[in-house]
């Protein structure tokens, strides 16, 4: 595994860090925002700053809006509808970290990836971690929150396997597309069933719309960019497990600002689902590391 210099490393946690705060930053815009077009919002302002890169790869584009839809506008979507309906955000962004295991799954049943017990174990402990916290009271009360965050995680997942399968296209061009192809489902969706008051936009507080304007340029467009700088300089490998750091300082910063209460269900389910997350992309990285 290639060792990353510190000032690079630096970098990766403060990504990470970028990535927990917008979860909480965010639950402020959804509280004023509906969360449908609060992403649509996010991802027009992406789309507005990503238009040089755009570039057509002849006999893929298909697969790419099918990979995008669901990476994209569905998972995202879902994520903030259910950040928008949680009592905790750190239910939230603990379960959000199922997208893990879900792609290993995926990767078997799709991909005919072989999977050795470490990561049946790691898959175990995540799901069992979420399990756990659903038995909360406050969390069982908004179940359906939870829920979303799950088939989220999922959707992104099953996003993923198909982006895995292009081929030629740079990270900053999956993700224009991506929010580019997610711009009219999203407006469709939140004009028909959220049915937005345009006129209450006028009223929406300096708080939520600074919200949205961290989620598109720290956590979309400098956290992105920062990550896909790191993942050209070195492997996978050696980035991916520390980005189990986001949901940590999510749940740090719940509390902190939002004033979340971390019941023993939570704070031991999250441990589990945490550890199993970890376990996973452990284990990936020493199949790369072996493959190299």
């Amino acid at each position: 595994m290639t060792a990353v210099r510190p000032r690079d490393l630096v970098l990766l946690v403060g990504i990470t860090f970028v990535w927990g705060l917008n979860l909480i930053t965010s639950k402020i815009g959804v509280g004023q925002i509906p969360p449908v077009l609060f992403t649509f919002l996010r991802f027009a302002i992406v789309a507005a700053c990503l238009v040089p890169v755009l570039r057509i790869q002849p006999g893929q584009m298909s697969a790419l809006v099918v990979a995008a839809l669901f990476s994209g506008a569905l998972s995202y979507a879902l994520a903030f509808a259910a950040l928008a309906r949680a009592t905790s955000v750190s239910s939230v962004a603990i379960a959000s970290q199922l997208g893990v295991p879900f792609a290993t799954l995926l990767s078997v049943a799709l991909l005919d990836e072989q999977v050795r017990w470490r990561r049946w174990t790691g898959i175990a402990l995540s799901f069992g971690g979420v399990a756990i916290m659903g038995f909360d009271p406050q969390i069982g009360d908004r179940w359906e929150s939870l829920a979303m965050a799950i088939v989220a995680a999922f959707l992104g997942a099953l996003g993923l396997i198909g982006v895995k399968k292009l081929s030629g296209f740079r990270p900053i061009e999956i993700m224009a597309w991506t929010v580019w192809i997610g711009l009219a489902p999203l407006l469709l969706f939140s004009v028909r069933v959220e049915q937005p008051d345009w006129a209450a936009l006028g009223q929406v507080s300096w708080q939520a719309w600074a919200a949205l304007a961290f989620a598109a340029f720290a956590a979309s467009m400098a956290a992105h960019t920062g990550y896909f700088y790191l993942i050209q300089r070195y492997p996978v490998a050696s980035v991916a497990p520390l980005t189990t750091l986001s949901p940590v300082f999510s749940v740090i910063l719940g509390v902190l600002v939002l004033g979340d209460q971390l019941s023993q269900r939570i704070l031991l389910g999250g441990l589990c689902t945490l550890a199993g997350v970890f376990i996973i992309t452990m284990r990936e990285k020493r199949i790369m590391d072996t493959a190299t």
